[in-house]
């Protein structure tokens, strides 16, 4: 997936997102550039650096799922933060380094679960030899002579093979070692252990190893651990490390949001102090580093970081100089108009019409919406976002939610009926809060 065009990145894209073009064509360039890269000889390919993109627009519009999306199409490393947890350095609040580490930390698991598939059939082979063995304890000697015993033992390890394969001895308890490290304490329960520097979390680690400690489990609970702990014999730790950190490197994606939080004018007291500590403490990281984890160095100069904002108290030219110049790329997105909603609403594979229509099929009531439903439904929130706080296409969730309140409460006992909502309907069940603007700014 990582050689996808420009154009058909933005073709899958809009099977989730409707319109925003300018941010999605960003966004797919910034990607195919990434593979361009890897085409360059070495020496020329560590100058070229990531296109950073800033995007400014209000929100629901889309920012986020962008984002999100476009990380999953190409299996790259995505982490989303929120720049308001962060503080300057010597403040209460996490540093601006720990995203790296959530990074890399997401790039292990991702490594560790294609590894995972590599190594099931054996690792699912191994598990099932040692479910066996603590079912059928061999408690002869070693080496025992008497091959009829030997035979009835093969007859009937292969008797419990099957049943286990046919899964009848799930409830069965079997007794077996299970590594358990012991639960923090109550500073580091409230302050949380990725916060520490990574030599210290390391000797925290070689304070508090895993203990082995006996438990009688049920074997369907028993078979995940013993995977697990096969997978972790057969898996090369630090190969492993060592391809997430180089995934980290060259295709993880950070996503900021929130970014207008931390603009404005400089200050020396109040909580602007810290506003700007963050922004000092962002652009190295966003310019290049090296931010040490418990699991190696990690260099940040390559790694494409995606901020948004709402802009609405501030503005894009309100950051630092220098780390505006680091986020080159600007992209606006568009307020929603009454006809994306209806698109929203219809077109994406995870429309929110499909999504009640399924989750009621689940209970046997048959829900259809009718043209002018979604119609109603969408000038509805058009107009609610327009006169009171605009949340975007979120305001379709509230008002869907309000519209089939009463259906999905009664729904279990509807089972095999059929269900339209049409934009009577729609105007009649809402047509109180329609009325009275100031209970539809509380209800939705």
């Amino acid at each position: 997936m990582h050689d996808l065009t420009p154009q058909e990145i933005v073709a899958e894209l809009d099977k989730y997102i409707v319109g925003q073009q300018d941010a999605k064509r960003a966004v797919a360039i910034a990607i195919r550039n990434r593979w361009r890269r890897q085409q360059l000889p070495d020496p020329l390919r560590n100058e070229v650096g990531p296109k950073n993109i800033i995007m400014i627009g209000p929100t629901g519009v889309g920012k986020t799922e962008i984002a999100r999306r476009l990380a999953a199409l190409v299996n790259a490393p995505f982490v989303k933060v929120e720049a308001t947890r962060y503080t300057e350095v010597g403040y209460h609040g996490r540093d601006v380094e720990g995203m790296v580490r959530d990074l890399l930390d997401l790039a292990i698991n991702m490594v560790r679960s294609e590894q995972t598939e590599v190594v099931r059939s054996e690792a699912d082979r191994r598990t099932e030899e040692r479910l066996l063995d603590a079912l059928i304890p061999h408690t002869g000697p070693a080496g025992d002579p008497d091959e009829d015993a030997a035979e009835r033992r093969r007859r009937n390890r292969e008797k419990f093979r099957q049943q286990l394969r046919d899964g009848l001895l799930d409830d069965r308890e079997i007794e077996m070692s299970v590594d358990e490290r012991p639960k923090p304490n109550a500073i580091f329960a409230t302050v949380g252990i990725d916060q520490f520097d990574p030599g210290i979390q390391q000797m925290l680690d070689q304070f508090m190893p895993k203990q082995a400690r006996d438990r009688r489990l049920p074997i369907r609970e028993a078979r995940k651990i013993i995977f697990q702990q096969e997978c972790d014999q057969l898996i090369d730790r630090d190969k492993a490390t060592e391809i997430a950190i180089a995934r980290t490197e060259n295709s993880g994606i950070i996503f900021i949001d929130e970014i207008d939080k931390i603009c404005g004018p400089q200050s020396s007291h109040g909580p602007d102090v810290s506003r700007q500590g963050v922004q000092r403490d962002l652009l190295p990281i966003v310019e290049g580093t090296t931010v040490m984890t418990r699991n190696g160095p990690v260099r940040t100069e390559h790694i494409l970081f995606i901020a948004a904002g709402a802009f609405h108290a501030s503005k894009p030219n309100d950051l630092m100089p220098e780390l505006q110049g680091r986020f080159p790329i600007r992209v606006e997105l568009s307020d929603l108009t009454k006809e994306d909603f209806v698109r929203i609403l219809t077109e994406p594979k995870n429309a929110i019409t499909r999504q009640h229509v399924a989750m009621l099929a689940t209970e046997g009531v048959r829900l259809e919406f009718t043209p002018d439903a979604v119609e109603a439904m969408a000038e509805l929130a058009w107009r609610v976002n327009r006169t009171s706080q605009n949340t975007g296409a979120r305001r379709l969730y509230t008002i869907s939610e309000k519209l089939l309140e009463e259906i999905s409460f009664t729904a279990s006992e509807r089972h095999g009926e059929s269900i339209v909502i049409s934009g009577a309907l729609v105007h009649e069940n809402l047509h109180a809060i329609m009325v009275d603007e100031d209970l539809s700014k509380f209800i939705l």
